[in-house]
This record gives C-alpha cells, structure tokens and sequence, in this order.
C-alpha cells in the first residue's frame, strides 16, 4: 500500500480515536508492507505495539479494508525484532502500557500526549449526555469539574448502577477539560489499567518512572475504583498517589459501582479519603429521563435511516417498559430501527413488540414483596418472622417501614394488598410507615443513603 494512501487512513483514525490518542499511539506507526492480507507496522518499543494492538488494531482495520485494501490482520515488530500480531480476538491478559520516553529538559509539562491513558470514547461528550432528575447532580458537578477552575470539592466521587451515565460523564470531562485547556496533564483510565500498570512497572523495576507519570498530572480521573478493593499493593500505591496529587491541589475524579463505604475489602484509609469530597449517586432513571433519552437517539438514528418513520407512542411505551438501564433502552431502539430499515417498514408499536419481544420479557419480571422484604431483613440483620410479626421495638419497626415504603414504590401492589403481605396490617397502618419514611428522608442522611442501596440492589 502506499504510504500516501496509509496517510488517508490516518486521516480518518484521528476522527475516530481522537487527536490526543492518535499523536500518541497512531502517528508514530511507519507501515512496512502489506502482503498475503497483512498489513505490518514497525513500532518504537514491544511495549508501544502491544498496547496499539490490544486499543487499536480493530480500528486500523476497519479503516484499511473500508479504504478498499483487503486487509485480514495487522501486525506489530520492532524493527526487525519480533512481531506482536493481532490476535482473533481480544487478548484477556493485562494491558501494557510503553514506557514513556524519558523527557527533554525543555519539554513543556503540559505534553499531555505523553501520558498513558485509556482512548476516551468520541460519542460521550456533554451534548450528548441526557439531564433528568435523577442525574442532574452528577453532571452539574462534573461539568463545574470540566470548567477547569478552582472546585471546592475533591475528589468528586461519581457511583451508580450500570447504564446509569457514569463512564459517560467521566469521558465528557476529559473532552471539556482538553478543548478547554489543551495545556492540562489530564489522565483517564480504568482502575484496572491503574493495577495493570503498576504490576508491570514492579516486575520491569520501573516503580519510580511510574510514580512521576501518576504523580504529573493535573487531573486524574480513575473509572470503576472498585476494582482494586482486596489488591493490597495497589491500594497502598493509589493511596499514595492521590495523596500526592491532593497535596499538589490536583483534581481527581473517580467513578464505582457504590458509594465509598459500601465498597467491600477497600482499606478504610482509603474511603476516608474518597468520602472528603463529593460523594453523588446517579439514581435510576425515571421515566421522564428515558423517553428524553430516546428522543435524543432518534434525532441521531434520522441521519442514518433516511426516511424511516416512528409511530406516536412507540417511545412512550419503550420508556416504560424497558426499566433496567440506559444501554438495554438504546440497545433496543438501534435493534428497532436496524430491523425496521431491513424489512422496509414503519416502525409501529406492533413492531416493536414482535422485534423487541425478548428484552421486554425480561424486562417484565416482577419485583415482589417477598424479595422486598428479605433483602431489608438481611440488610439490617433481623429476622424475618419479626418483620411481618407483631413486634413494635424501633430497630425492628423502623426497616419494617422501610420494607413498607419499597414495597408502595417499586411494586404495583395496593395498600390493603401490601398490609395483608406484612402480616395482616391494615392499609392505614402501610400508609402511615410510607409517610414516616418519607419524612424522615428529607432530614437522616443514613437512612436516604440505605434507601437508595436497597433500591439499586432490588432493581438491578
């Protein structure tokens, strides 16, 4: 292939990767040849073309062949040492990351390219965030955080279920603060690669190299912090490293799957830490929240299947029906239109329920009283018997109210029936346990954080 065409194709990659990404992982690729379908790159070190292949090499690909080159794999050699060739599928070892090339003396800090980060994804952006109710905290402060000014709070501590935006909001960020301020060391990654990177720096003795990169940057932002709970060097590393940065009144930014103090195995040292700035839930979405949420990705999908109609109400009705998380919802609106365009039809309510009929079956199941009642039993270790038994004591009273409320929100049952589950009560009595808990939510802090656990807990 020649290089001028090769050239073409990078073009294309930077839209695809990002600049940040494609200075640092792209540009440096010099294509060799390309024989017998497979396209070979030399790379600066093994290290750098086993990263590019493990984050990229189905991009370059995808590229090649739509460029019109029949490309059926890439591979990756140093020089003339060993190659690094793709594998079929995507390696389930570590991923590598090189080790950066040691620094000029004249080299701005603010080389952000340099850094080992994860590729940010182009499409989760703020435009393309929906605001609802249930989110709108989050993203008032992550967008405070991407402004790139002083925040009085650090680190900002994202947490929710899956499919409830917080990898979006950590993307968005990084995109505002580089178009914001270029000049910025912002560095995203998963806690994963966090631990991967670490590891490898103590088998090369590259300890110190890795604590000047970690250590440099201007905002750090760490996805899935969970992860590292019970890895007891790498939390020992991650505590020293966000005490580095904290010192330096650097930004920090991490996202998990619950708040710090649920997180199982994670050193208290470490959530005391977590737990001194913001601390916010994205709550599962509501209805309002999803119907936007689809409006939005119609807008996108009207471009791309040209005179496709959608029948008033489809929306509606996916909305309330598909409650789980955000990317079940638009995974079926893209399975919607894809079939719809396929068998040349209106997308109709008829449609989506012959098209959908799986996810809305497993979308249907149920949440009963019963499965109410155990988890807030084992959540607050009484017994069961004592929940719909006839004891008055308050730390048996109080998660029977609770039990109650959950049971009024989450299931469609009316208040005799729900009476007649918590041992014969009457549907006074449920009302009366529904509105202590609501009035005690606007003023106890634990208890709207038990809520909000059990809640997650029952609808995931």
């Amino acid at each position: 292939m020649p290089n001028e065409t090769w050239g073409l194709v990078r073009e294309e990659l930077v839209k695809r990767v990002g600049r940040n990404n494609y200075v640092t992982w792209i540009e440096p690729l010099a294509l060799r040849d390309l024989n017998g379908g497979v396209a070979r790159f030399e790379v600066p070190t093994s290290f750098f073309g086993d990263w590019v292949s493990r984050n990229f090499a189905d991009h370059i690909l995808s590229h090649m062949n739509t460029s019109g080159f029949a490309v059926d794999r890439v591979e990756f050699a140093v020089g003339q040492s060993s190659r690094i060739p793709r594998p079929a599928e995507k390696p389930a070892q570590p991923v590598q990351a090189p080790k950066p090339a040691p620094r000029a003396a004249a080299k701005s800090r603010a080389d952000s390219e340099e850094l080992p980060g994860a590729p940010l994804d182009q499409r989760f952006t703020f435009d393309s965030f929906v605001v609802g109710k249930p989110n709108e905290l989050a993203h008032a402060a992550a967008r405070r955080v991407a402004e790139g000014g002083p925040v009085s709070f650090n680190p900002l501590f994202l947490y929710g279920g899956v499919g409830l935006g917080k990898t979006h909001l950590m993307h968005a960020i990084a995109h505002e603060l580089q178009t914001r301020q270029p000049h910025l060391r912002v560095l995203y990654l998963s806690a994963e690669q966090f631990m991967y990177r670490f590891v490898q720096a103590l088998r090369e003795r590259q300890v110190m190299d890795f604590k000047e990169i970690f250590r440099s940057v201007d905002v750090l932002m760490v996805d899935d912090v969970q992860f590292i709970a019970g890895k007891d060097s790498t939390q020992e590393e991650f505590f020293h490293t966000f005490n580095a940065l904290v010192d330096q009144n650097k930004q920090i930014v991490i996202s998990a799957d619950r708040a710090p103090g649920e997180i199982k195995d994670l050193e208290d040292r470490i959530k005391s830490r977590l737990q001194c700035g913001l601390v916010v839930d994205l709550h599962p979405t509501d209805y309002e929240l999803r119907l936007g949420i689809l409006q939005q990705k119609v807008e996108l999908y009207r471009a791309q299947y040209k005179g496709l109609v959608i029948a008033d109400g489809v929306l509606e009705f996916l909305a309330h029906r598909i409650t789980t998380n955000v990317r079940v919802l638009e995974g079926a609106l893209t399975r919607l239109f894809a079939f719809a365009s396929l068998v040349g039809r209106e997308i109709s309510l008829e449609l989506a329920q012959d098209c959908l009929a799986d996810i809305l079956r497993a979308s249907d199941r149920k949440l009963t009283i019963e499965e109410i009642q155990r988890k807030v039993a084992e959540h607050y270790n009484i017994r069961l018997s004592d929940m719909i038994g006839p004891k008055r004591v308050r730390n048996i009273a109080r998660p029977r109210q609770i039990a109650m409320y959950l049971a009024k929100q989450l299931t469609p049952r009316s208040l005799p029936e729900i009476g007649r589950r918590f041992g014969g009560r009457d549907h006074t009595t449920i009302m009366h346990g529904v509105r202590k808990i609501e009035e005690l939510m606007a003023t106890d802090s634990q208890m709207s954080d038990d809520l909000q656990m059990l809640r997650r807990q029952l609808q995931g």
